[in-house]
């Protein structure tokens, strides 16, 4: 049988969401380009995107619901389902994975009793594996509504997520104070963080990230990762400043006894 139309919003929310759509499109020379802040304006509403706030985004835009629905689907931050109030990613790329990403994301599905993309009975934590997030300084990394979780082993993370259940107050490593999930969609469709320091918090990358930025300025990096033969003899120890988060695998580290006897291989010359 063919689907319904979705359901209007009622009269209220329908008019408080049109105007802050109305906001959020003045801010592009072509409507449509709001697409993708829009359907998180309507994911803050329900805490995903529904059918109902695809043909509102429609509607506002002058689309067609296939190509609100073609945008929705393709991209993973936008939730087809009802989902927690605080989404858990366990990062399960390579450097992640092998220095305990599977094993923390294995855990966790045991601890809380749900599989991939599943959300706890009480509605508070939706577990998912997620793609690299550009934290490899910190790995394994654990995302919760998007902010950073550094250094976790299965043990911190089941903390985590039970500190989470339990409403107690949690801080990221680096970066602004945890908000619901539909408090974050509605910061990431454009409209101002209000909370008292979230503005001003901040989270860098990891100094092994900036290296290359810094060798660019011309500036001396902080902390270099010499080849298998160690450090020049004339370097000194580098003890890291106050602030300088430094990840758990961020300085060089002793290789394995048989690697210095076991290289890659000879390196050859183009075409040979």
């Amino acid at each position: 049988m063919p689907q319904l139309p979705a359901p209007d919003y009622p009269d209220d929310i329908r008019a408080r969401l049109e105007a802050d759509a109305r906001e959020v499109i003045a801010r592009y020379p072509d409507s449509r380009s709001a697409l993708l802040p829009l359907l998180h304006l309507v994911q803050s509403e329900e805490g995903h995107v529904t059918r109902t706030g695809m043909r509102f985004c429609a509607d506002v835009l002058g689309l067609t619901t296939a190509e609100v629905t073609a945008v929705a689907t393709f991209y993973s931050m936008y939730r087809r389902g009802p989902s927690g109030d605080y989404q858990v990613g366990v990062c399960t790329n390579t450097l992640c994975a092998v220095l305990g990403g599977d094993a923390i994301f294995e855990t966790l599905q045991e601890h809380l009793g749900v599989a991939n993309g599943g959300t706890t009975e009480d509605g508070k934590v939706t577990l998912e594996h997620i793609e690299c997030n550009a934290a490899c300084d910190f790995a394994p990394v654990v995302m919760v509504n998007w902010e950073f979780f550094d250094n976790q082993t299965p043990a911190s993370a089941k903390r985590l997520v039970d500190d989470l259940r339990a409403g107690a107050q949690v801080e990221p490593t680096r970066g602004a104070p945890l908000c619901t999930f539909k408090d974050t969609a509605r910061i990431l469709a454009g409209f101002p963080d209000t909370r008292d320091g979230a503005v001003e918090a901040s989270g860098s990358a990891g100094p092994a990230s900036l290296t290359g930025l810094r060798l660019a300025k011309g500036e001396s990096p902080a902390r270099v990762v010499h080849p298998r033969g160690g450090a020049p003899k004339s370097t000194q120890p580098h003890d890291p400043s106050p602030a300088e988060h430094l990840s758990s695998h961020d300085a060089p580290q002793d290789t394995a006894a048989s690697d210095p006897s076991h290289p890659a291989g000879p390196v050859t010359e183009e075409g040979e």
